[in-house]
């Protein structure tokens, strides 16, 4: 086997927990990052971003528990170049040692510094000099990220990145922050800085692409050609408007084209994508296309008659890659059934990605055998939507023990509903416009919080006649904040309730 060469391995910061949470509707609670944060340490990514801290107490707790608990990848934490966001991020990533990282941005573009900062170049650089000093005063890996570098005049961007690394920068992100670059023109940029910033070898050029106009990962595959050894992505190529650069599909075109890339390589796992895909999606409620590269459902499926008879012949004829390389194998889904112990249980989840102990492993086995009971066949979308409502188990939540809905075309819609909380039993019914309204209805008249569902999204997670339904609902409260929950069950009613009955507590926790 051919040594690799370590001047050519291109880093993977993954920051799924932070810029691809803010995403509409993908928040995740603390035992859902967690659960996402130790997949991300199987798949060996090289850095996890795991959040803002300043940004909330929640985000604050992630962060650090993700730095206590992870271990392998750095532990990088979010902060703007203001003194106290870079003090909350220094506290976060601190249990992660000399593997913490502060990651510093200021906007340099004119059109940034004209409306939003309303501050000239100088000031601009001065800032980021002295917040670059006071995050290595805290830490020794720090990140600086110019924002909108890819709208910034190349001199500027240049003087920006000259500055922040005499300061003590390690890595420099260049990041095409509204997805606005070409692949053409952001490989000259980086070009640019590589020959125009004299102390460029001292820092590391990472890139940060949006997809906006469908380029993310094209663009950054342009930049590792002129020089960055860094890709800032995310699973699935979630994030904020159309998303962020793929991880699966950077760290697949790296290794299926490394004739091409002259033997660029990651530390990648490969083996754990198609399961970390997976599990991303179920956390956060963003089902994949099936047409997606890489980890679509569609992606290794063949009708053709043309390419069948090409695939039976000679399996490269039509597959630039095996499906095995990212992990995906058939045959394996269904192990577990009501007859199945503990053990067996805690086994299989293990290897989808979850590692439950106490309480919540009880109640997620539990819930296994109620469904067992139910379905056939248990298969592993079946686990994880069990497992993602055990994650984050909050105190007094009020919990559904009852649920009976009568409807038809000739009868009102009514729901009675018990509820638990703190040991009591509450009930109540009420009508509504059909037996998903009237559940809701319910709970509304039981738990005195009133709200407003904005969004009702229905899904299939699994096969077959007694397939489960995944149910998310985006709710808005009285005080404007928007909150999603997710559920799921045989009975889409239930999954419905379930899921607004999961707003409800996280609102109430708050």
């Amino acid at each position: 086997m051919t040594e690799k060469n370590e001047s050519d391995r291109v880093l993977i910061f993954d920051t799924t927990l932070r810029d691809g949470e803010q995403c509409p509707g993908a928040s995740m609670g603390l035992g859902e990052k967690m659960q996402v944060a130790k997949q991300l340490a199987r798949l060996n990514v090289d850095i996890i971003e795991a959040g803002f801290p300043i940004a909330s107490p929640g985000d604050f707790e992630a962060v650090q528990k993700i730095a206590e608990t992870v271990k392998g990848p750095r532990i990088a934490g979010l902060a703007r170049c203001v003194d106290k966001d870079i003090e909350a991020a220094a506290a976060a990533v601190a249990p992660a040692g000399d593997r913490g990282r502060i990651h510093v941005f200021l906007a340099t573009s004119a059109i940034h510094r004209e409306f939003k900062l309303r501050k000239a170049k100088e000031e601009i650089i001065k800032t980021a000099v002295a917040s670059v000093k006071k995050a290595r005063s805290l830490v020794a890996d720090v990140q600086f990220s110019p924002e909108d570098a890819s709208r910034t005049e190349l001199d500027f961007l240049a003087e920006v990145t000259e500055a922040v690394i005499d300061a003590g920068a390690t890595t420099i992100n260049i990041p095409d922050t509204v997805g606005y670059t070409v692949p053409a023109e952001f490989g000259r940029c980086i070009s640019y800085l590589k020959e125009n910033v004299r102390n460029i070898d001292q820092a590391v050029i990472h890139v940060h692409c949006h997809n906006d106009l469908g380029l993310a990962v094209a663009n950054s595959l342009e930049a590792i050609r002129h020089g960055a050894r860094g890709v800032e992505c995310t699973l699935n190529g979630i994030g904020e408007r159309a998303g962020n650069c793929s991880l699966e599909e950077i760290v697949m075109g790296l290794k299926t084209r490394s004739d091409f890339y002259g033997g660029l390589w990651t530390g990648i796992n490969s083996k754990e994508i198609y399961r970390t895909s997976r599990l991303v999606s179920q956390l956060t409620g963003l089902h994949v296309q099936r047409n997606k590269a890489i980890v679509g459902a569609n992606a290794f499926a063949h009708e053709s008659g043309i390419h069948q008879d090409g695939m039976l012949k000679e399996r490269s004829t039509y597959e630039i890659m095996n499906p095995e390389d990212i992990g995906l194998t058939t045959g394996s889904e269904l192990v577990l059934g009501k007859h199945s112990g503990r053990h067996a249980f805690r086994e299989h989840i293990q290897e989808l990605g979850f590692k439950l102990e106490g309480d919540p492993l009880e109640q997620a086995f539990e819930d296994f055998i109620d469904l067992a009971d139910k379905k056939k066949h248990i298969y592993d979308d079946d686990l994880v939507a069990i497992l993602q409502q055990n994650l984050d188990v909050i105190t007094g939540a009020y919990m559904l023990k009852y649920l009976h809905v009568s409807t038809g075309n000739t009868t009102v819609p009514t729901a009675t509903v018990k509820l638990e909380k703190d040991g009591e039993i509450l009930a109540d019914a009420a009508c509504g416009d059909g037996p998903v309204d009237a559940a809701l209805n319910t709970i509304e008249r039981i738990t005195q919080v009133n709200a407003t569902l904005t969004d009702f999204a229905l899904q299939s997670i699994t096969s077959g006649k007694d397939a489960q339904a995944e149910v998310t609902v985006t709710v808005r409260f009285e005080d404007k904040q928007l909150l999603t929950g997710k559920a799921s069950s045989t009975d889409i009613v239930e999954a419905g309730a379930k899921a607004y009955l999961n707003c409800i507590n996280r609102y109430l926790a708050k």
